[in-house]
């Protein structure tokens, strides 16, 4: 008889921590295990939008719930809290969840001190502390966050900005004020404008940037309706553009001139307003083209078709999809190039956004031995993910089961599964955007039926969801053997889970694909640790 030679239970531990046994219930009734407060604030972070209702929280409660969490661990773990909030914002590319997590934790860390209640723990810097400067300039990545974030203070903690703050943002906008970002951001629309920012923080210019002290003047003049072109020697883009608005009423067809338009730094929207409704939109949208960043490509896809835009220079807009150098810089979220593919009005772009799409998925990983993934396709998942998008969770899910499957075809089985399940069928070599026309709208949320049906000695089992199973749905991982994997990816972050936390039963979250990349190193046994740690 083997001794050691034997198959053993992997003990390796994912980061997000779940009580053993139930301590509530899930929103339709079932057993519900809670997180330890980072675990759940790790959840929810990765699905927040923030001000958006999903199917079973209101956005009162949900930013609620997020405020507090963060709050608690900011002064618990400051160093982890830092950590959590520049990967959320860099990697996780969520915006106003880090924006809100950092105000909160500077202003939780602030009522803290005041009790020396202040935590310290892992925490990086001067005598093992975080400085709360560090929280604001760390989640500020573009030039638009610094108002944003001030905005966000003001109507939530009063006109009083404490220097945390305003040297938070100092030290942001030394590396976000640049003239392109000026002409960009700096609008009437936006209640912080870059001189309210600057006025408010007194920013010193960028060591690098010595032209940064004009560009500070600039806006400010700006900011007060006065001459500002006088004071613009050094900035050649502000320049530039001053001059291409003036020659523009001589010279209409200076609009049409994609160099000129370049040249001055000019946005889409802007040459589109200046053209006004008599410009010929094709040969408009022609010369903005080269100009675009991706996801503005992505999104005036309409646009371009109803404007009849060449089919050569579609063909370059194509090409920029086809490139995952491209897709991977722009940061795009995978349910983003979906909705582009579902609201492009004709043919020829289908094919570059399915690649896009599949570009997009690039950390989905190749598995050994079989899988068994399940994607939740109950009501609740069909909530849509923010009100100004027609996607779901239902198509996320979808779309992250799918790309697993067809990555490790041959070798998997995908489920999709509500009140019953059905399989998904995945051809070999078939498009993405085909797979997932498959999916349809099945009910409630029946889980642990799904994984009893469809298990079948596997090797793993990926269940995509929002956990929130019905009553008489209990622990789905209680029908496969201890030994077998079992990975939850939760999509919504709600607060009472479907399983218990015990060996081989792991959790993790996120609307990217990214998450993906812990599965070969749990079954390496390794642990899979917090995705900033990973190096």
């Amino acid at each position: 008889m083997s001794k050691f030679n034997v198959r053993r239970i992997l003990r390796a531990s994912g980061p997000i921590v779940t009580d053993a046994t139930p301590s509530g219930t899930t929103h339709e009734g079932a057993p519900g295990y809670a997180r330890d407060a980072k675990s759940e604030l790790f959840l929810l972070a990765v699905a927040n939008l923030v001000g958006e209702d999903t199917f079973y929280e209101r956005a009162g409660q949900r930013d609620d719930r997020y405020e507090n969490l963060i709050r608690e661990v900011a002064v618990a773990d400051a160093g982890w809290t830092l950590a959590f909030l520049t990967w959320l914002r860099a990697e996780g590319n969520l915006r106003s969840a880090s924006l809100v997590g950092a105000a909160e934790a500077v202003a939780a860390r602030l009522d803290a001190a005041k009790t020396s209640r202040v935590g310290t723990s892992g925490s990086p810097g001067p005598a093992g502390g975080v400085r709360n400067r560090q929280f604001v300039d760390a989640v500020l990545q573009r030039a638009d966050e610094p108002g944003e974030l001030l905005a966000y203070w003001t109507a939530r903690h009063g006109r009083a900005i404490p220097k945390p703050v305003k040297r938070g943002v100092s030290d942001a906008i030394g590396r976000l004020y640049t003239e392109w970002n000026l002409l960009k951001y700096d609008t009437d629309a936006k209640g912080f404008r870059f001189a309210d920012v600057i006025d408010l923080t007194h920013p010193s210019p960028a060591a690098d940037k010595p032209w940064q002290g004009r560009l500070f003047e600039v806006a400010l003049l700006r900011r007060h309706g006065r001459d500002w072109l006088s004071s613009a020697a050094g900035l050649p883009t502000l320049v530039a553009n001053a001059r291409f608005r003036d020659r523009l009423r001589t010279d209409p067809d200076v609009i049409y001139d994609a160099a000129e338009l370049r040249r001055a730094g000019m946005t889409w929207e802007d040459a589109l307003s200046l053209g006004g409704s008599g410009a010929d939109k094709a040969r408009l949208w022609s010369a903005i083209i080269p100009s675009m960043g991706l996801m503005a490509l992505a999104r005036n896809l309409r646009n371009f078709d109803q404007a009849g835009v060449p089919d050569e220079v579609a063909e370059r807009v194509m090409a920029r999809f086809r490139d995952p150098g491209q897709v991977a810089r722009s940061r795009m979220f995978p349910f983003r190039w979906l909705a582009a593919a579902r609201h492009a009005p004709s043919l020829r772009w289908g094919h570059a956004l399915d690649q896009a799409l599949t570009a997009s998925l690039s950390h989905v990983p190749e598995l050994t031995g079989r899988t068994l993934i399940l994607v939740d396709r109950s009501g609740s998942m069909f909530g849509r993910v923010s009100r100004r998008s027609e996607l779901t969770n239902a198509d996320a899910a979808a779309i992250f089961g799918a790309a697993l499957a067809m990555r490790n075809h041959g070798r998997t089985d995908l489920v999709q599964f509500g009140t019953g399940s059905a399989v998904v069928d995945v051809r070999a070599g078939e498009s993405l955007l085909r797979v997932l026309e498959r999916f349809a709208n099945l009910g409630g949320t029946q889980t642990l039926q799904a994984v009893r049906r469809h298990y079948a000695k596997h090797d793993r089992v990926v269940i995509v969801t929002d956990e929130q199973a019905w009553r008489g749905s209990g622990d789905p991982g209680s029908v496969i053997p201890a030994e077998v994997p079992l990975y939850t990816w939760n999509l919504a972050g709600y607060q009472h889970g479907h399983g218990p936390g015990l060996p081989n039963r792991h959790t993790f979250g996120g609307l990217t694909d990214a998450a993906f990349r812990l599965i070969p190193l749990l079954e390496a046994n390794r642990n899979g640790d917090w995705p900033w740690n990973r190096g």
